[in-house]
């Protein structure tokens, strides 16, 4: 007779597992379809407010947030939740199946990470990095666990049907062979520079954690003070806090090429601006050009992303690119293809005279729906799946890391090779400083 209770509990569970159709995840939890995941709500107000709705149907054990008012709208949806102020304790609340995060941009990658080394499933935030050596941090960990870890980035943009529908007609050959692709964002937020110190720090937060890693900078109301779901606008321009509108809008916006192109990390990028560099503000008006090699579909190919006014050239007189403010150009052999987030054109060249070359694929062979965004993310922590998310880790972290290059490019003023194997500038030794950030004494992204 097997004494030994835990393997005699692992072959019980499996046995039934294999007559009932359930699935054994992380820390060997059973789920059902009705079971609920224990979920820790990381930042408990503003964009938090958007995964109420899917909490509700989850078990929402813990609430973190270094302000007393945000904690206090979270409970009223969660009153038997754990209170925290500290992220790295609710880390370890017992008993966590999953953490869903809203904070800050410039935490993003600490949490994400911790939450992996605790083999707990992540719905995080975006950006999922604001530097290179963070993206790439977070993909390493993500990849050793993706057949038991559910991840979803909230680029939840991703969801619209239209994602699929331009990924079909160019794979299917609507535009011919596709030769190179752009994306742009026309918002322009500017600052000159830190905001200055103001005193005393209000009693309801806890300025020091909502710093956490980055360098220290005296309180400002301006850094906290916002309508809800719009904070991120107060910080992301400075470069301590974020990475401007790449990581913002241009995280949804450059997901509407990255859904289509397949592509991994670019090997060479050059970037442009009329701004000088500002050695605290990220530039507004940005032109970033990116290479990425061959893959088993197309060859190699130039994407290009404009930011904050710089624009594109328009494929024809009758269309007015600048009144798309954030999208996206697929150029071909035989045609462009231009898109937003919910609708997209398709231009023949003018010296094709129809469309016989374009076969779409028939209904029943489309791209099936992602479905409600956070909801894919809730299943997959639950079905056995969780590699089957939008925007995991590795889909999530080759995109950032490749916006992150354009910055790098931007700040060594040089067009730089990249070995995205190693993970390192080869031609402009100095570039290589601004693949990572300074943090504070005593944070680490590995714990």
């Amino acid at each position: 007779m097997n004494s030994n209770p835990v393997n005699r509990r692992s072959f019980i569970q499996k046995s039934l597992l294999a007559g009932s159709g359930l699935i054994a995840l992380n820390n060997s939890k059973v789920f059902g379809a009705n079971d609920r995941l224990n979920v820790a709500l990381i930042a408990a107000y503003g964009r938090a407010r958007a995964h109420y709705a899917t909490l509700r149907d989850e078990n929402v054990v813990a609430v973190c947030d270094v302000k007393k008012d945000n904690i206090s709208y979270a409970l009223k949806e969660f009153p038997d939740a754990k209170v925290y102020e500290d992220w790295r304790k609710c880390l370890d609340h017992p008993g966590l199946d999953a953490v869903l995060c809203c904070t800050t941009d410039f935490t993003h990658a600490f949490i994400a990470n911790w939450s992996l080394n605790r083999d707990y499933h992540v719905y995080m935030e975006k950006p999922l990095a604001i530097t290179v050596k963070e993206a790439r941090t977070v993909r390493e960990n993500y990849l050793k666990r993706k057949n038991k870890i559910a991840t979803q980035v909230g680029m939840q943009r991703h969801a619209y049907t239209n994602f699929n529908r331009i990924r079909e007609a160019i794979h299917d050959g609507a535009i011919g062979e596709l030769q190179e692709a752009c994306a742009w964002g026309n918002r322009q937020i500017r600052r000159d520079g830190y905001y200055p110190e103001e005193s005393p720090i209000p009693s309801n937060i806890n300025w020091d954690l909502w710093l956490g890693p980055s360098p220290y900078h005296p309180y400002n109301s301006k850094y906290v003070t916002a309508k809800p779901g719009a904070g991120c606008l107060q910080w992301n321009m400075f470069w301590d806090f974020g990475i401007g509108q790449m990581g913002d809008m241009g995280s949804h916006t450059m997901d509407l090429l990255w859904n289509v192109l397949d592509a991994e990390l670019p090997t060479s990028i050059k970037a442009s601006s009329p701004e000088s560099l500002n050695p605290e503000v990220t530039p507004v008006e940005l032109t970033c050009s990116f290479k990425f090699p061959a893959n088993n579909w197309r060859d190699e190919i130039d994407v290009t992303w404009y930011q904050g006014g710089a624009m594109p050239k328009s494929p024809s007189n009758w269309i007015d690119l600048n009144k798309i403010g954030h999208g996206a150009m697929f150029k071909g052999d035989k045609g462009v293809l231009i898109s937003d987030f919910q609708n997209h054109l398709i231009i023949p060249d003018r010296d094709i005279n129809d469309m016989s070359h374009f076969k779409p694929r028939p209904a029943n062979q489309s791209l099936p729906d992602v479905g409600q965004f956070q909801k894919q993310w809730v299943n997959a922590c639950k079905n056995g799946k969780p590699a089957d998310t939008a925007c995991n880790f590795e889909y999530s972290a080759n995109m950032i890391e490749t916006m992150c290059l354009g910055l790098v490019a931007f700040r060594a003023n040089a067009e730089i090779q990249y070995d995205c194997k190693k993970g390192v500038v080869t031609n402009v030794a100095s570039a290589n400083q601004y693949l990572t950030k300074p943090y504070r004494e005593g944070w680490t992204i590995n714990g």
